[in-house]
């Protein structure tokens, strides 16, 4: 008797400790604070999404609003199209900005979405027209080392 109860402690113990790494792991990737039950889609061409990912969060002043659903390559214009889908407590304006942004310096990417100012509001399917493509850091750095190398190559006449 006294081994079984060991046991069933033990049992407990193995499985609160499964939903609490459960628990963690969903809040760590932000699966947890969205629910795409009740929502809508959008899409947007980018030139260039980073490291964009699929169920990368969709934020409008720091919330999370919706979620990335969907990213293919759209092989007329080479851009990359993104779905988002949008909950429908959140309406935004037709003339919404969308921009890929970066949480730090090296951290997870995700679209961050400005609200504009029109009356219309967009609505399941439409297309964001606004749209800024991710800074890349790798770009950033090599226009910054050629234009130092570019300033370097003068003609010379500043010497003396």
């Amino acid at each position: 008797m006294q081994r079984t109860t060991m046991d069933l402690w033990v049992g407990f113990f193995v499985m609160a400790g499964i939903g609490a790494l459960l628990f963690l792991a969903l809040k760590v990737g932000n699966l947890g604070t969205y629910s795409a039950a009740d929502s809508y889609t959008l899409v947007g061409n980018f030139e260039n999404i980073g490291g964009l990912k699929v169920r990368a969060p969709v934020k409008s002043a720091g919330v999370v609003v919706g979620r990335v659903t969907d990213i293919q390559l759209n092989t007329e214009t080479f851009d990359a199209e993104v779905t988002i889908s949008i909950d429908t407590r959140y309406r935004f304006p037709k003339d919404t900005f969308a921009s890929i942004l970066t949480a730090g310096l090296l951290g997870e990417q995700y679209i961050g979405l400005a609200a504009g100012g029109d009356e219309t509001s967009l609505k399941n399917g439409d297309k964001i027209m606004k749209t800024n493509s991710a800074i890349v850091l790798e770009d950033l750095i090599g226009r910054f080392l050629f234009n130092k190398a570019s300033e370097g190559n003068g003609s010379g006449s500043d010497k003396n």
